[in-house]
């Protein structure tokens, strides 16, 4: 199955991860979490340094395990599984057998898509990605790389992803753009990595 006729009837959706502490193995043939990232350094930046920003931090809960500061204490496939904002991302995950690999990755940024971007893709379309593990897996992987990014590092940056591929980031203040996707909800805390939710999911080529 290629990649670019996966989604090529849907205009956006977005990826990442999770689910409520289930103990899903690792999908075969699952690539290590050992990326490498070729940045430059950090620049000088407005955005919210110490905190989530962007339009659709509003729908995350305000307190609760979904909320901002009950995620940060959660590992992110966990964390993500609290938060309503990410239910078909945290079903994406567990069916790809992905909860404990980006639960027990070590500082890491997932680049989450939203409900809204998911529920873009045509059903039948989504329901075939969804039955495909290995394609579900390389889709979802795509959109994990190394370290816990901060918004300044995404100023102009080539990321590697867990899948293989490479990620291009750019933007400054609270707007940046990963490849085609625009973040909408950016730095946010868990306790293992930094989660840039986005309205697109990523392809790998």
């Amino acid at each position: 199955m290629k990649y670019s006729g996966i989604l090529a009837a849907s205009a956006t959706a977005l990826i990442v991860a999770t689910g409520c502490g289930a103990t899903d193995a690792a999908a075969p043939g699952a690539p290590a979490a050992t990326m490498a990232t070729t940045q430059p350094a950090p620049a000088t930046s407005s955005a919210m340094a110490d905190g989530p920003f962007g339009a659709a931090c509003s729908a995350v809960p305000a307190d609760g395990e979904g909320s901002f500061t009950g995620m940060a204490d959660d590992p992110v496939a966990t964390a993500a599984s609290n938060n309503p904002v990410l239910s078909t991302l945290v079903t994406a995950v567990k069916k790809a057998g992905l909860v404990d690999t980006l639960n027990s990755a070590k500082d890491i940024t997932v680049f989450a898509p939203t409900n809204d971007a998911f529920a873009a893709i045509p059903k039948a379309t989504l329901d075939k990605v969804l039955a495909d593990k290995e394609t579900l897996t390389k889709i979802l992987t795509y959109h994990v790389v190394a370290g816990k990014n901060a918004p300044a590092d995404l100023a102009g940056a080539e990321l590697a992803t867990l899948q293989g591929g490479k990620l291009m980031t750019k933007g400054s203040d609270e707007t940046y753009t990963v490849n085609d996707a625009k973040v909408v909800c950016g730095n946010v805390p868990t306790a293992n990595a930094t989660v840039y939710i986005i309205d697109k999911v990523l392809m790998p080529k």
